[in-house]
Protein backbone atom coordinates (compact mmCIF):
# COMPACT_ATOMS: atom_id res chain seq x y z
CA UNK A 1 0.00 0.00 0.00
CA UNK A 2 1.49 3.18 -1.22
CA UNK A 3 0.23 5.37 2.13
CA UNK A 4 2.68 8.54 0.59
CA UNK A 5 1.71 8.42 -2.53
CA UNK A 6 -1.65 7.12 -4.42
CA UNK A 7 -4.13 6.41 -1.61
CA UNK A 8 -3.68 9.44 0.26
CA UNK A 9 -6.18 12.67 -0.37
CA UNK A 10 -6.86 16.01 1.42
CA UNK A 11 -10.69 14.78 1.70
CA UNK A 12 -12.52 11.29 0.99
CA UNK A 13 -16.12 10.88 0.57
CA UNK A 14 -18.21 8.08 1.05
CA UNK A 15 -21.08 7.85 -1.02
CA UNK A 16 -22.25 9.27 -4.04
CA UNK A 17 -25.45 10.42 -3.87
CA UNK A 18 -26.69 14.40 -3.87
CA UNK A 19 -24.73 14.71 -0.81
CA UNK A 20 -21.36 12.84 -1.71
CA UNK A 21 -21.47 14.45 -5.14
CA UNK A 22 -22.49 17.87 -3.93
CA UNK A 23 -19.53 17.91 -1.64
CA UNK A 24 -17.34 16.70 -4.34
CA UNK A 25 -17.86 19.64 -5.98
CA UNK A 26 -17.64 21.89 -3.62
CA UNK A 27 -13.74 20.15 -2.31
CA UNK A 28 -12.25 20.06 -6.26
CA UNK A 29 -12.98 23.32 -6.56
CA UNK A 30 -11.53 24.38 -3.35
CA UNK A 31 -8.35 22.71 -4.98
CA UNK A 32 -8.34 19.67 -2.11
CA UNK A 33 -7.35 16.27 -3.60
CA UNK A 34 -10.91 14.55 -3.18
CA UNK A 35 -12.02 11.05 -4.00
CA UNK A 36 -15.50 9.48 -3.82
CA UNK A 37 -15.33 6.23 -2.44
CA UNK A 38 -18.97 4.17 -3.31
CA UNK A 39 -19.42 0.31 -3.67
CA UNK A 40 -21.52 1.00 -6.45
CA UNK A 41 -20.45 2.46 -9.69
CA UNK A 42 -23.77 4.45 -10.87
CA UNK A 43 -23.88 7.18 -8.56
CA UNK A 44 -26.92 8.79 -7.46
CA UNK A 45 -28.15 7.15 -4.25
CA UNK A 46 -32.21 6.86 -3.81
CA UNK A 47 -32.52 9.22 -6.53
CA UNK A 48 -31.92 6.95 -9.19
CA UNK A 49 -34.91 5.27 -7.96
CA UNK A 50 -37.16 8.18 -8.63
CA UNK A 51 -39.52 8.08 -10.77
CA UNK A 52 -39.83 11.95 -11.79
CA UNK A 53 -38.13 14.74 -9.65
CA UNK A 54 -40.16 18.08 -9.58
CA UNK A 55 -38.96 20.07 -7.44
CA UNK A 56 -35.45 20.63 -7.90
CA UNK A 57 -34.26 24.24 -8.83
CA UNK A 58 -33.49 24.32 -12.69
CA UNK A 59 -34.93 20.70 -13.50
CA UNK A 60 -38.25 20.16 -13.51
CA UNK A 61 -39.80 17.05 -14.61
CA UNK A 62 -36.43 14.80 -15.00
CA UNK A 63 -36.29 11.52 -14.38
CA UNK A 64 -34.33 10.59 -11.02
CA UNK A 65 -31.56 8.82 -13.54
CA UNK A 66 -31.49 11.51 -15.84
CA UNK A 67 -30.75 13.83 -13.13
CA UNK A 68 -28.63 11.82 -11.57
CA UNK A 69 -26.86 11.55 -14.87
CA UNK A 70 -25.88 15.17 -14.80
CA UNK A 71 -24.60 15.30 -11.19
CA UNK A 72 -22.35 12.57 -11.93
CA UNK A 73 -21.58 14.55 -15.19
CA UNK A 74 -21.00 17.80 -13.54
CA UNK A 75 -18.33 15.91 -10.85
CA UNK A 76 -16.72 13.87 -13.95
CA UNK A 77 -16.18 17.35 -16.00
CA UNK A 78 -14.12 18.77 -12.51
CA UNK A 79 -12.26 15.38 -12.43
CA UNK A 80 -13.51 14.41 -8.99
CA UNK A 81 -11.69 10.62 -8.34
CA UNK A 82 -14.09 7.89 -8.06
CA UNK A 83 -13.17 4.68 -6.50
CA UNK A 84 -15.63 1.70 -6.52
CA UNK A 85 -15.09 -0.24 -3.35
CA UNK A 86 -16.97 -1.72 -0.50
CA UNK A 87 -16.31 0.26 3.07
CA UNK A 88 -15.54 -1.88 5.76
CA UNK A 89 -14.75 0.76 8.03
CA UNK A 90 -13.22 4.63 9.05
CA UNK A 91 -10.28 4.15 11.46
CA UNK A 92 -10.16 7.55 13.11
CA UNK A 93 -6.39 7.69 13.68
CA UNK A 94 -5.17 11.44 15.62
CA UNK A 95 -4.14 13.40 12.68
CA UNK A 96 -5.64 11.33 9.36
CA UNK A 97 -7.96 8.92 8.97
CA UNK A 98 -7.99 5.47 7.41
CA UNK A 99 -10.96 4.41 5.63
CA UNK A 100 -10.88 0.22 4.98
CA UNK A 101 -12.34 -0.97 2.00
CA UNK A 102 -12.49 -4.52 0.30
CA UNK A 103 -9.63 -3.10 -2.21
CA UNK A 104 -7.48 -1.85 0.07
CA UNK A 105 -6.72 1.02 2.67
CA UNK A 106 -7.16 4.78 1.67
CA UNK A 107 -6.12 8.15 3.61
CA UNK A 108 -6.99 11.21 4.21
CA UNK A 109 -7.18 14.37 6.71
CA UNK A 110 -11.04 14.79 6.97
CA UNK A 111 -14.10 12.07 5.73
CA UNK A 112 -17.16 13.30 4.72
CA UNK A 113 -19.84 10.62 5.91
CA UNK A 114 -22.49 10.24 2.95
CA UNK A 115 -23.77 7.02 2.66
CA UNK A 116 -27.91 7.88 2.81
CA UNK A 117 -30.68 5.60 4.05
CA UNK A 118 -32.35 2.34 2.97
CA UNK A 119 -35.85 1.38 2.57
CA UNK A 120 -37.24 -0.21 6.27
CA UNK A 121 -38.31 -3.79 5.56
CA UNK A 122 -41.45 -4.79 7.38
CA UNK A 123 -39.66 -8.50 8.74
CA UNK A 124 -42.12 -11.04 7.51
CA UNK A 125 -42.38 -14.15 5.52
CA UNK A 126 -42.20 -14.10 2.24
CA UNK A 127 -40.60 -10.61 2.01
CA UNK A 128 -37.34 -11.03 1.43
CA UNK A 129 -38.16 -14.17 -0.86
CA UNK A 130 -40.44 -12.24 -3.34
CA UNK A 131 -37.99 -8.93 -3.14
CA UNK A 132 -38.07 -8.43 -6.98
CA UNK A 133 -40.65 -10.78 -7.76
CA UNK A 134 -43.90 -8.50 -6.74
CA UNK A 135 -42.07 -7.03 -3.49
CA UNK A 136 -40.92 -3.26 -4.02
CA UNK A 137 -40.00 -0.65 -2.33
CA UNK A 138 -40.24 2.02 -4.74
CA UNK A 139 -43.33 2.28 -7.09
CA UNK A 140 -42.48 4.62 -9.58
CA UNK A 141 -39.53 2.25 -10.12
CA UNK A 142 -41.62 -0.73 -10.73
CA UNK A 143 -45.12 0.31 -10.92
CA UNK A 144 -44.90 -0.11 -14.48
CA UNK A 145 -44.89 -3.83 -14.09
CA UNK A 146 -47.95 -3.70 -12.49
CA UNK A 147 -50.00 -1.75 -15.09
CA UNK A 148 -53.88 -3.10 -14.64
CA UNK A 149 -53.01 -5.32 -12.23
CA UNK A 150 -54.24 -5.51 -8.62
CA UNK A 151 -51.68 -4.61 -5.83
CA UNK A 152 -51.34 -3.37 -2.46
CA UNK A 153 -48.89 -0.40 -1.03
CA UNK A 154 -48.43 -0.34 2.77
CA UNK A 155 -47.69 2.49 4.76
CA UNK A 156 -49.72 5.91 5.78
CA UNK A 157 -47.02 8.68 5.34
CA UNK A 158 -46.34 10.59 2.54
CA UNK A 159 -44.36 8.16 0.50
CA UNK A 160 -47.25 5.29 0.83
CA UNK A 161 -49.85 8.12 -0.35
CA UNK A 162 -47.90 9.49 -2.71
CA UNK A 163 -47.24 5.47 -4.22
CA UNK A 164 -50.75 4.75 -3.93
CA UNK A 165 -51.73 7.69 -6.02
CA UNK A 166 -49.30 7.20 -8.34
CA UNK A 167 -50.19 3.35 -8.73
CA UNK A 168 -53.79 3.96 -9.26
CA UNK A 169 -52.61 5.77 -12.42
CA UNK A 170 -51.81 2.29 -13.88
CA UNK A 171 -53.22 -0.57 -11.76
CA UNK A 172 -56.61 -1.79 -12.11
CA UNK A 173 -57.15 -1.62 -7.84
CA UNK A 174 -54.86 -0.08 -5.15
CA UNK A 175 -55.53 -1.09 -1.80
CA UNK A 176 -53.65 0.73 0.93
CA UNK A 177 -53.12 -0.96 4.08
CA UNK A 178 -52.31 1.05 7.22
CA UNK A 179 -51.89 -0.14 10.27
CA UNK A 180 -53.28 3.02 12.15
CA UNK A 181 -56.75 4.43 11.78
CA UNK A 182 -55.81 7.77 10.26
CA UNK A 183 -53.20 8.77 7.64
CA UNK A 184 -49.87 10.78 8.72
CA UNK A 185 -49.84 12.39 4.86
CA UNK A 186 -50.29 16.09 4.15
CA UNK A 187 -53.83 16.73 3.38
CA UNK A 188 -53.13 17.41 0.42
CA UNK A 189 -52.38 13.64 -0.69
CA UNK A 190 -55.04 12.72 1.36
CA UNK A 191 -57.82 14.15 -0.29
CA UNK A 192 -56.37 13.18 -3.89
CA UNK A 193 -56.29 9.65 -2.69
CA UNK A 194 -59.88 9.19 -1.11
CA UNK A 195 -61.01 10.91 -4.16
CA UNK A 196 -59.39 7.77 -6.21
CA UNK A 197 -62.43 5.05 -7.17
CA UNK A 198 -59.75 1.96 -7.83
CA UNK A 199 -57.79 2.93 -4.15
CA UNK A 200 -59.12 0.87 -0.78
CA UNK A 201 -57.97 2.27 2.64
CA UNK A 202 -57.75 -1.26 4.88
CA UNK A 203 -57.38 0.66 7.90
CA UNK A 204 -55.98 -0.91 11.46
CA UNK A 205 -54.17 -3.45 9.79
CA UNK A 206 -50.82 -4.91 9.40
CA UNK A 207 -49.41 -7.56 6.64
CA UNK A 208 -48.49 -10.83 8.32
CA UNK A 209 -47.44 -13.06 5.35
CA UNK A 210 -46.70 -12.42 1.80
CA UNK A 211 -47.85 -15.26 -0.16
CA UNK A 212 -46.90 -16.92 -3.36
CA UNK A 213 -44.02 -19.66 -4.70
CA UNK A 214 -41.74 -17.57 -7.46
CA UNK A 215 -44.13 -14.35 -7.51
CA UNK A 216 -46.51 -12.67 -5.06
CA UNK A 217 -49.91 -14.19 -5.29
CA UNK A 218 -51.77 -12.20 -2.13
CA UNK A 219 -51.01 -11.11 1.29
CA UNK A 220 -52.59 -11.99 4.96
CA UNK A 221 -53.59 -8.75 6.37
CA UNK A 222 -54.44 -8.72 10.77
CA UNK A 223 -57.13 -6.04 11.65
CA UNK A 224 -55.94 -5.49 15.07
CA UNK A 225 -59.09 -3.86 16.20
CA UNK A 226 -61.44 -6.55 15.37
CA UNK A 227 -58.27 -9.53 15.81
CA UNK A 228 -59.33 -11.36 12.43
CA UNK A 229 -56.77 -12.38 9.41
CA UNK A 230 -58.10 -12.40 6.17
CA UNK A 231 -56.32 -12.47 2.63
CA UNK A 232 -56.35 -10.12 0.05
CA UNK A 233 -55.40 -11.61 -3.62
CA UNK A 234 -52.91 -9.26 -5.15
CA UNK A 235 -50.05 -9.37 -7.85
CA UNK A 236 -47.63 -6.94 -6.07
CA UNK A 237 -46.62 -5.25 -2.62
CA UNK A 238 -44.83 -2.09 -2.47
CA UNK A 239 -43.64 -1.67 0.99
CA UNK A 240 -43.58 2.37 2.08
CA UNK A 241 -42.74 2.23 5.72
CA UNK A 242 -39.89 4.30 6.47
CA UNK A 243 -36.41 4.94 5.86
CA UNK A 244 -32.95 3.91 7.50
CA UNK A 245 -29.99 5.74 7.96
CA UNK A 246 -27.12 3.84 6.67
CA UNK A 247 -24.91 4.13 9.58
CA UNK A 248 -23.80 0.68 11.20
CA UNK A 249 -20.77 0.78 10.28
CA UNK A 250 -19.89 4.24 11.59
CA UNK A 251 -21.17 3.34 15.39
CA UNK A 252 -19.26 3.99 18.44
CA UNK A 253 -17.59 6.51 16.14
CA UNK A 254 -19.39 9.09 16.03
CA UNK A 255 -22.63 10.37 18.11
CA UNK A 256 -26.26 9.17 16.80
CA UNK A 257 -29.64 9.49 17.83
CA UNK A 258 -31.86 6.20 18.94
CA UNK A 259 -32.56 5.30 14.87
CA UNK A 260 -28.90 5.86 14.38
CA UNK A 261 -29.04 9.19 12.53
CA UNK A 262 -25.72 11.30 13.01
CA UNK A 263 -25.91 14.01 15.44
CA UNK A 264 -24.56 17.36 12.95
CA UNK A 265 -26.30 20.14 12.52
CA UNK A 266 -26.17 22.44 9.45
CA UNK A 267 -22.44 22.48 9.95
CA UNK A 268 -22.24 18.73 8.88
CA UNK A 269 -19.82 18.43 12.02
CA UNK A 270 -19.88 15.63 14.03
CA UNK A 271 -18.69 14.49 17.39
CA UNK A 272 -15.20 13.84 15.86
CA UNK A 273 -13.25 16.08 14.60
CA UNK A 274 -12.05 15.51 11.01
CA UNK A 275 -15.43 13.51 10.29
CA UNK A 276 -18.37 15.20 9.04
CA UNK A 277 -22.08 13.94 7.99
CA UNK A 278 -23.90 15.18 5.14
CA UNK A 279 -27.58 14.29 3.52
CA UNK A 280 -29.96 11.57 4.85
CA UNK A 281 -27.70 9.69 7.35
CA UNK A 282 -27.50 13.48 9.40
CA UNK A 283 -30.40 14.43 11.69
CA UNK A 284 -32.52 17.03 10.62
CA UNK A 285 -36.07 17.46 9.39
CA UNK A 286 -36.07 17.43 5.69
CA UNK A 287 -33.99 14.73 3.59
CA UNK A 288 -34.89 15.70 -0.10
CA UNK A 289 -32.50 16.08 -3.03
CA UNK A 290 -31.80 19.59 -2.68
CA UNK A 291 -31.21 19.59 1.13
CA UNK A 292 -29.05 16.73 1.16
CA UNK A 293 -26.74 18.78 -1.94
CA UNK A 294 -26.67 21.99 0.26
CA UNK A 295 -25.65 19.72 3.20
CA UNK A 296 -22.26 18.38 1.09
CA UNK A 297 -21.46 22.15 0.45
CA UNK A 298 -21.60 22.92 4.24
CA UNK A 299 -19.55 19.80 4.62
CA UNK A 300 -17.06 20.93 2.51
CA UNK A 301 -16.59 24.59 4.20
CA UNK A 302 -16.62 23.14 7.46
CA UNK A 303 -13.97 20.89 6.15
CA UNK A 304 -12.04 23.38 5.12
CA UNK A 305 -12.30 25.89 8.15
CA UNK A 306 -11.10 22.50 10.13
CA UNK A 307 -7.81 22.74 8.03
CA UNK A 308 -7.46 25.95 8.85
CA UNK A 309 -7.69 25.41 12.92
CA UNK A 310 -5.10 22.36 12.22
CA UNK A 311 -2.65 24.96 10.19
Amino acid sequence: LDIMGQNRYDVLIIGSGPAGLGAAIYAVRAGLRTAVIDRSPVSGGQVLTTYEVDNYLGFPGLSGSELSDKFRMHADNLGVSFITADVQGVENAASEKIVHTAEGDFVANAVILATGASHSKLGVPGEEKLSGMGVSYCATCDGAFFRNRTVAVVGGGDVAVEDAVFLAGICKKVYLIHRRDKLRAADSLQKKLLSLENVEVIWNSEVKEIAGEDIVEGVSVYNNVSKTQSSLAVNGVFIAVGIVPNTKMFQGMVEMDEKGYILADETCVTSQKGIFAAGDIRKKTMRQIITAVADGANAVYSVQNYFMEQA
